[in-house]
């Protein structure tokens, strides 16, 4: 039986490139960010910032192991339909909460939480992957794919959406059509300070304009088939 990823040296995972050591750094930073938030040290704006670098963090990694992790589980592991199931069920239940957050604000006395609750999952989903999704993957893969699939992964998270988007699906294509122009979005928001609120109407008209895109997108990948 292959040993969670967190008791495993970096060499043991397959080294710095491979898939389970990258996996392992993002889940670190984002307990890192949980700690900071929840510690209520530092002013407003600096928790706001922890937040939204927190958030960014979270859907950008998700994204790409929906994108490139769990298809390849599900076609290595028998119990892989299964153990992915799960995960996205995790997954679509954060952004559930972090939409409920953005939606109603940082002042409102319920915005914490919710952040309590989505924390709480995303620890969860955290040993989930590591004890039982990413061995494995491990117990399937050589290090030269692992490494393989890390840089694949990297490549996707790096140009992923980093924001809560529920009606988005959670497994390609589709997820990976809609994801481009939600992408551009995203990061477009990105730029402004932490905690501005887009007015609604014009997140309503950026939102529509990336929908747009997405089934144009959607429609040339079902015509290309």
């Amino acid at each position: 039986m292959t040993l969670p990823i967190a008791a495993q040296s970096v060499e043991q995972l397959g080294g710095n490139a491979s898939i389970l050591a990258r996996q392992r750094r993002d889940h670190a930073e984002l307990d890192r960010l949980m700690r900071a938030y929840e510690s209520g040290r530092g002013s407003r704006e600096e928790r706001r910032r922890t937040l939204k670098a927190l958030v960014q963090l979270t859907f950008s990694h998700a994204f790409a192991e929906e994108t490139v992790l769990w298809p390849v589980l599900r076609r290595l592991a028998p119990d892989g339909e299964e153990q992915t199931a799960t995960v996205e069920s995790e997954h679509q239940q954060i952004n559930d909460l972090v939409t409920e957050m953005e939606r109603i604000g940082a002042d409102d006395p319920r915005h914490d939480v919710l952040a309590t609750e989505a924390f709480a999952l995303i620890r969860q989903d955290i040993r989930d992957e590591e004890d039982l999704l990413l061995p494995r993957l491990q117990e399937s893969l050589d290090r030269t794919r692992l490494r393989r699939l890390g840089s694949a992964w990297e490549a996707v998270r790096r140009t992923a959406p980093t924001r809560p988007h529920p009606v988005v699906p959670r497994r390609p294509p589709a997820n990976a059509v809609l994801g481009v122009p939600l992408s551009a979005f995203d990061r477009a928001r990105d730029l402004l300070p932490a905690g501005s609120r887009v007015p609604r109407g014009r997140t309503l008209v950026l939102a529509g304009g990336c929908l747009g895109i997405a089934w144009l997108l959607a429609k040339g990948f079902r015509r290309s088939r």
